[in-house]
């Protein structure tokens, strides 16, 4: 039996998600599918290459070798598809992008559509995770282009300005900050928090905010997902610094109310790439789309907020 490129598709998106379930869901194929191609590899390899642990399946170190060596076979031939396309030619192949939690929730579905919609025979894999994630899989060549919102540190990476964004501070509609609706110095330091996890390019812009003011706080809680804490907040858990972008129908609604504060909220969010990457048709094509896209964001149903 000879391995083939779906099968090793199939195996790097089990070992990303460490589910057969939701590769299934991302690659848009039955649990049957997915489990009879992991089942094939592993009997070609002669051992197995996950430990299962519940439903979840972890890449044992004879699955970490064959991931390596599988990831830079299917990079090469996605690369060799894009370098072959003639120009003037229809665009075909596939595109692994990332965005941190931010954009990837409220900006890049936007922005994935109207590329659909122009290159309809291209395919497009969007990951989200938070800044720190994002960059670790541009580090490791897991994507081909990613937008993150906070600082980026690695130095094999060139990251540019992509647009602006305003983080605001946020309670519950029955919080006491609620009547008037500002917030000095010492009640930010007072406040029980509730953030995202360290990691988070919202977290880091909120940190640098306080510090630079000399606020010393504390956080009360931390959640990795920005639906759990405006949940949170809005039952009355604490107070948060989120962006506009994601708390914009909330505050219209008055599920959640905003505070003026002494803290400088903007932030730029930048697109980054490698270093040493190749601008291939269909990257410059999503590039053109990514930098040319967000006057129609808000017609395509995505709240974008004040540009901060």
């Amino acid at each position: 039996m000879a391995i083939s490129f779906r099968q090793l598709e199939i195996f790097e998106k089990v070992a990303q998600t460490g589910h057969v379930t939701r590769a299934g869901e991302e690659l848009l194929l039955t649990q049957s599918a997915i489990s009879m191609a992991v089942s094939q590899l592993e009997q070609f390899t002669g051992a197995p290459l996950f430990e299962r642990s519940g439903r979840r399946l972890i890449l044992n170190d004879r699955g970490r070798l064959l991931l390596a060596e599988a990831s830079g076979i299917l990079q090469a031939v996605r690369r060799m598809e894009q370098l072959l396309q003639r120009n003037g030619g229809e665009l075909t192949g596939e595109l692994l992008v990332g965005g941190s939690t931010t954009i990837g929730n409220y900006l890049l579905p936007a922005l994935l559509g109207s590329f659909a919609r122009m290159y309809p025979k291209t395919r497009v894999q969007l990951r989200v995770g938070n800044t720190q994630q994002v960059v670790t899989w541009m580090e490791e060549g897991r994507l081909d282009i990613a937008f993150i919102e906070g600082p980026c540190h690695s130095r094999g990476m060139i990251a540019t300005h992509w647009r602006d964004d305003e983080l605001v501070v946020v309670a519950g509609p029955e919080h006491a900050w609620g009547g008037e609706r500002k917030a000095t110095a010492e009640m930010l330091a007072s406040a029980p928090w509730v953030m995202r996890e360290r990691g988070s390019g919202t977290r880091e812009v909120f940190e640098t905010a306080m510090d630079n003011l000399g606020i010393h706080y504390s956080i009360a809680l931390e959640l990795g997902h920005t639906e759990a804490i405006k949940n949170g907040v809005a039952s009355g858990l604490g107070v948060s610094c989120l962006s506009r972008l994601a708390v914009h129908r909330e505050l219209e609604h008055g599920w959640l109310v905003p505070i003026a504060s002494p803290l400088a909220l903007t932030r730029s969010l930048a697109l980054i790439r490698r270093r040493e990457s190749f601008r291939t048709p269909l990257l410059s094509a999503f590039l053109d789309v990514a930098e040319g896209t967000w006057d129609g964001a808000d017609s395509a149903g995505i709240a974008t907020g004040p540009p901060g």
